[in-house]
């Protein structure tokens, strides 16, 4: 059954007004102090409130307003609907919209592309003892794939998504931005990030204080942000090796890359997995199915890269190693190309939101 059409703009609006009548959530989390501070609520700031809000569900549970009472208080959802709003209107090209909106389609599309076109030509390209020939000593990866085509692979494609996620943020920033920054803003978003503490909503109301659900998704979020930087850490140690000591991939079992770059894909397989089962049990009250659709292409275009990384690293000294290597960097090429339309994007939304938050904290 397809939503209605609503004016999700109007809406976040409507919903936040009554909010900051009442003022029972006060306290609950920024979002609605920083309502009350703002009552006015112009589009920007309607803007910034929406990348604000973590969708705990604190306020809803404890929310003598919500449905199916008339007023119809749903400030997750409301302000979900203004978040999906804000990835389609600020994605470069606009043309590429679709592909956010169609997220599930695009993602399983550019797995089979790229992976299929990458072994696709190394069959056709490489010598069949070649291709089937066990990685043992340095530079046996680029027996399969030549250093200058991975290079070229993995630069151009990341090269893009930063280019068009920096034009996404860069645009929100100017909009939402109305203050200077300053060290000690920056000091508390550190701490924001890591603790992730917003996640977990504040004043506890209707919704039971241990709730294990909002403990696992701070938790697992926390994994595979933990497990993204290690498996950077990775390659950067791999690239710190190779041109800087002259040393061939691929590298021993106790190589920073190796050690790095395993303890990294297994957490993002493990946070990843639990956030998929997440998305399933979650309460449909708090989310959109557009975003929730989004969020599982993500997960799933993660999973897949780490997964054939991982298993690239145990079978590298069988005759697999070949076509995994392949399949790995159609994978990764994959995640690159479809970062700035995945929802990835509410990475540098959120990380902007809580900046200028902590910017106005520190001034009041």
């Amino acid at each position: 059954m397809s939503t209605p059409e609503i004016d999700v703009d109007a809406e976040a609006r409507r919903v936040l007004h009554l909010c900051n009548i009442c003022g029972y959530c006060n306290g609950y989390c920024v979002v609605f102090d920083a309502a009350a501070r703002h009552p006015l609520l112009t589009a920007n700031e309607v803007t910034w409130l929406a990348q604000l809000c973590h969708g705990c569900g604190n306020c809803l549970y404890a929310c003598q307003y919500a449905p199916p009472h008339p007023f119809a208080v749903n400030v997750p959802q409301s302000l979900a609907q203004r978040r999906w709003q804000d990835y389609q209107q600020r994605i470069w090209p606009r043309a590429a919209a679709g592909l956010l909106i169609e997220a599930e389609a695009v993602t399983r599309l550019a797995l089979q592309i790229g992976i299929g076109l990458a072994v696709l030509c190394a069959i056709i390209v490489l010598p069949w003892a070649t291709l089937w020939a066990p990685a043992h000593a340095p530079g046996d990866f680029y027996r399969v794939v030549p250093l200058s085509t991975m290079t070229a692979l993995g630069g151009l494609s990341l090269s893009w998504a930063v280019l068009v996620l920096m034009m996404s943020w860069w645009r929100f920033w100017r909009q939402i931005a109305a203050t200077p920054l300053s060290w000690c803003a920056m000091r508390q978003l550190i701490g924001e990030i890591i603790s992730l503490r917003q996640l977990s909503g504040g004043g506890v109301g209707c919704h039971p204080p241990d709730d294990r659900r909002l403990a696992a998704k701070r938790g697992l979020h926390q994994l595979l942000l933990f497990g993204m930087v290690l498996c950077v850490a990775a390659t950067l140690s791999a690239a710190l090796l190779h041109h800087g000591l002259g040393q061939l991939a691929p590298y021993g079992l106790v190589s920073w890359p190796v050690v790095l770059g395993t303890l990294g894909g297994g957490a993002i397989l493990v946070a990843g997995s639990g956030l998929l089962w997440l998305k399933q049990h979650t309460d449909p009250d708090l989310v959109i199915a557009p975003m929730q659709a989004a969020d599982r292409a993500l997960l799933r275009l993660l999973l897949v890269t780490a997964g054939t990384g991982l298993a690239l690293l145990i079978s590298r000294a069988t005759p697999a190693m070949g076509l995994l290597l392949v399949v790995h960097l159609g994978s990764v090429t994959a995640l690159f190309l479809l970062l700035p339309y995945s929802k990835f994007v509410h990475v540098g939304y959120r990380v902007l939101a809580l900046l200028r938050h902590a910017i106005q904290a520190k001034i009041q």
